[in-house]
């Protein structure tokens, strides 16, 4: 079985793979797979380290049966008959990847979508969303420093730099406890400094992680909404808030919130989130949205809101999730990470690039673990490592339903021979 490593070029910032050299070094030394590797000068692991692993270095991956990338591959590069592994962003129908789905049924094409990587639970077993969460604290706190400071205020998150200017994680970690310890207090009208962190999932872990590099106390929503609240918090310390569905949401007819119930039907429930964001400095967004479910901030409270002088503690929403339009409105466009942020003017309704103007500053970088791609495809690449002996010991030539590979990729295979498999049968209404 031949391996092949495709070289990413979807964007200037993307320097992450699916399988670091260690990886490979054992998949070539369980000798299951040959390994070939796309040259590249923008990888975050470098050409001689894959060729000390064992690998062939080659521009041509034809000689491949299974090519793993990690983001979308041009419908022009997809060579017939392949076996693809790569975040092919099409399962919730997005127009922009139709063509490339078309293209790899067209051409036989098996492909295995990493994000449907699960275990029973329907657990992910294989993301990058704990790095999304680093990296988009980091910058959300970057932005909130450089918000301060085109207010007239110079505050310790001042020194924050966006995640990708830091060497590594454990640089960013270090200087950014650094800075935390620093913190000995806002100013009055500052005081206190609230981040509210939406979802409890890898995401959001990845985020309070960051956060809790601070001097920080969790307080509960609940608390959030006393009418006593700026007396009672400290100015030595940043506050946690995490938003959980039944904090967010409730029933449209007034019933009993139910989490499954949401989970099943979020077009039942309507959002009451707004209750929560004249209380917050920042919002760390980073749930799953589509469009069956409420918003958390929509254009019209904001509009209102900014208009009756409610949101003028509201400095920055970080939207990890980046969904456009989708549970942050406002969230115009998404954006890279040497321009991260605009301003939404409530009002008018309109955005400027930066940090200055009136209205909430929006960090929008869409590819947010790209910031960190070095400890980003470690982790991505241990957790894939267990699967690889049945992945390239599969006869992925085999019908469907005689593959002997684990329910795991079992269950994220969206084409087989180019046909879309029962569990992703839905899909036919998206071409």
């Amino acid at each position: 079985m031949r391996v092949g490593i495709r070289r990413e070029d979807k964007n200037e910032w993307e320097r992450r793979v699916p399988l670091t050299p260690a990886a490979v070094g054992s998949l070539v030394a369980s000798g299951k797979a040959e390994v070939l590797v796309q040259p590249s000068p923008a990888r975050v692991f470098g050409d001689e380290e894959y060729l000390r692993a064992g690998a062939r270095v080659e521009e041509e991956l034809s000689r491949a049966d299974i090519v793993f990338a990690v983001k979308e591959i041009p419908a022009g590069m997809i060579d017939e008959g392949r076996c693809y592994f790569f975040f092919s962003h099409t399962i919730k129908g997005q127009p922009y990847n139709m063509p490339l789905l078309r293209r790899m049924m067209e051409r036989g094409i098996t492909l295995v979508d990493y994000e449907c990587i699960a275990d029973d639970a329907g657990r992910r077993l294989v993301f990058f969303g704990r790095h999304a969460g680093y990296a988009g604290m980091i910058d959300t706190l970057q932005a909130y420093g450089a918000r301060m400071r085109w207010e007239g205020e110079e505050s310790v998150f001042s020194d924050i730099r966006s995640a990708y200017r830091y060497t590594s994680l454990e640089h960013a970690r270090e200087e950014i406890g650094a800075i935390g310890r620093r913190l000995n207090g806002a100013s009055a009208e500052r005081c206190p400094i609230v981040v509210g962190i939406t979802g409890y999932g890898n995401v959001s872990q990845g985020a309070q992680s960051i956060l809790d590099l601070f001097p920080c106390e969790e307080i509960t929503p609940g608390r959030l909404l006393s009418s006593n609240l700026r007396d009672t918090l400290r100015g030595d310390r940043v506050y946690k808030v995490v938003f959980y569905e039944e904090d967010m949401f409730e029933r449209g007819d007034g019933g009993d919130f139910v989490l499954q119930d949401y989970l099943d039907h979020p077009e039942d429930h309507v959002s009451v989130f707004d209750r929560f964001l004249p209380h917050l400095t920042m919002l760390v967004n980073g749930i799953f949205w589509d469009e069956r479910c409420p918003r958390l901030v929509t254009k019209r409270f904001l509009r209102d809101a900014w208009t009756a002088g409610e949101l003028e503690r509201l400095k920055v929403i970080g939207d990890i999730s980046i969904d456009i339009e989708g549970s942050i409105e406002c969230s115009a466009k998404a954006t890279e990470s040497d321009n991260p942020c605009y301003v939404y003017d409530p009002v008018g309704g309109g955005i400027s690039d930066g940090v200055g103007g009136d209205g909430p500053v929006i960090m929008a970088v869409d590819n947010l673990p790209c910031e960190i791609p070095r400890e980003s495809s470690e982790t991505f690449s241990k957790a894939l490592l267990p699967l690889l002996p049945e992945i390239v010991g599969a006869d992925w030539s085999a019908p469907f339903d005689e593959l002997d590979i684990p329910a795991q990729i079992e269950r994220a295979v969206i084409l087989h021979k180019g046909e879309l498999t029962p569990r992703f049968l839905f899909m036919k209404d998206f071409l």
